[in-house]
């Protein structure tokens, strides 16, 4: 199966777990089987100069994030870590995270959600 990125919906969301701005959203999955039920979120995620995604936490379930442009900040269960592209984030069932775009263009980032 092929998904062509032009038929993919991007949705735009504000203040993201109480984060500034909006973040765009395109789904890379559309449903857990695709994921093999193993996870629930496949997705490539912009934010835009001081966009950010709030600091949450994850109960049964990792997060991975691989940045793919840009840099910023990562706030890793409370210590706050510069990243920019080609690094790559994890946060484990149990710990929390958030990011923020610090530079001057997007912030662009995979984003997986594995179940634990």
């Amino acid at each position: 199966m092929v998904r062509f990125q032009q038929n993919e919906k991007k949705e735009f969301i504000g203040n993201k777990f109480g984060g500034d701005g909006f973040i765009c959203v395109q789904s890379l999955n559309s449903n857990d089987a695709e994921l093999n039920n193993k996870g629930r979120v496949f997705a490539h995620t912009t934010l835009l100069p001081g966009c950010s995604i709030g600091y949450h936490k994850h109960e049964n379930e990792s997060e991975i994030y691989y940045i793919t442009s840009g840099e910023g900040e990562f706030n890793d269960n409370g210590k706050i870590v510069n990243i920019k592209a080609g690094d790559v984030t994890y946060t484990m069932s149990g710990m929390g995270h958030g990011i923020r775009n610090t530079g001057s263009k997007p912030l662009e980032i995979v984003a997986l959600i594995l179940y634990a």
